[in-house]
């Protein structure tokens, strides 16, 4: 059990969380999107963004997790691998509840929820792949603060994890200064082009020059003209 890590300047972290996740997705190369199964079911529509305190589980056992509530920071996002199980949920109510009160930001569960409703109620941000009424055991084995696989993707202890409404990234902690640089200085001309194609302002000429780049001939029919 790792008591502690590095974590991303608590800046960085909260300059990331003014940008969506497809916008951090496409400057990460496009790998580091967490498996979309695994989704916003509580939190409203605030974007939640912190450093990862990592927990790995046995499938269907939560011991670890309730541990975590003394090994989280405030502002983490506590992130539990699973393994996709599921059979027995791994984080309910009561846990949420005391995740709350200890200032953890949120959490992110490659495996199920229960007591759905509940959780709801505290607008505190959870996602999962789902819910069941099937509760968890108590009895171990399992990691805090190791690498874990969650939906796909490693996530180390203090990676910054950002999910909002269109799914969850993890940002290498390493890197997370270098790409919030990137991701500020691409903002003004995203934002310009994003307004031209509002208004309708756009030219789709990039994607015929692209094609023939890569040797796909377009045939024109006759009277056809070109746009």
């Amino acid at each position: 059990m790792g008591l502690d890590f590095p974590r991303a300047p608590a800046d960085v972290i909260n300059r990331l969380a003014g940008f969506d996740t497809p916008q951090i997705s496409d400057l990460l190369n496009r790998l580091y999107a967490i498996d979309p199964v695994i989704r916003q079911l509580s939190g409203g529509d605030r974007t939640l963004a912190g450093s990862a305190c990592t927990v790995r589980v046995y499938p269907g056992d939560n011991l670890m997790v309730h541990k975590s509530l003394d090994v989280a920071q405030p502002g983490d996002v506590v992130v539990v691998s699973a393994s996709g199980d599921n059979s027995n949920a791994v984080l309910g109510d009561l846990v949420s509840t005391k995740a709350k009160h200890r200032g953890i930001a949120g959490y992110i569960v490659d495996g199920l929820i229960r007591d759905l409703p509940g959780i709801q109620e505290l607008d505190f941000p959870v996602y999962a792949r789902g819910t069941t009424p099937m509760g968890p055991l108590h009895r171990g084995p399992g990691e805090i603060n190791y690498p874990v696989a969650c939906g796909g993707v490693v996530v180390n202890p203090g990676d910054v994890i950002v999910a909002d409404a269109a799914g969850v990234v993890c940002v290498p902690r390493l890197v997370a200064e270098e790409l919030l640089g990137r991701l500020e200085a691409q903002s003004e001309s995203s934002a310009s082009y994003l307004a031209a194609v509002q208004r309708g302002e756009f030219s789709n000429a990039w994607v015929d020059t692209y094609l023939e780049t890569h040797g796909c001939l377009i045939e024109k029919t006759a009277g056809e003209s070109d746009r």
